[in-house]
């Protein structure tokens, strides 16, 4: 299974002129391998794109996403990666719904299909990021 980022699913949703074709392949690629997976955190970022939940849902479905609820344990190791950032000089806005993503890719070591992968690569290094630079 690989958990997938908003960023990569916006892209086939707008239909994106740069990063379509990549992220179509990127996420072929990895239903081969195993399945497609998004958390509820990117449920709700893609869920800007829509106008009614049915509509959303028919993407997820058509995508063969499941939609993988995020461990208690991610959440906490969201708070505490957070948490680091901002000690670090992070800007305070924007961020926080990466930090659940990535901490849920730690927590369940799932690959994440990404195309925003420096924060990604910063506080959660275990996870295997599949990125443009590598994919």
């Amino acid at each position: 299974m690989t958990l997938v980022d908003t960023n990569v699913l916006l892209d086939l949703v707008t239909d994106d002129p740069t990063w379509a074709d990549w992220s179509i392949r990127q996420l072929e690629a990895a239903a081969i391998k195993g399945g497609l997976a998004i958390s509820d955190v990117v449920y709700a970022e893609l869920s800007v794109r829509f106008d009614r939940i049915e509509a959303l849902d028919a993407v997820v479905e058509n995508a063969r996403l499941v939609l993988a609820g995020t461990p208690r344990a991610a959440l906490f190791l969201a708070g505490k990666a957070f948490q680091r950032y901002r000690a670090s000089g992070g800007a305070r806005t924007g961020v926080l719904p990466d930090f659940f993503i990535g901490a849920h890719a730690a927590v369940a070591q799932l690959p994440l299909l990404t195309r925003d992968a420096q924060r990604y690569r910063t506080y959660f290094p275990t996870v295997d990021l599949i990125t443009p630079d590598r994919g």
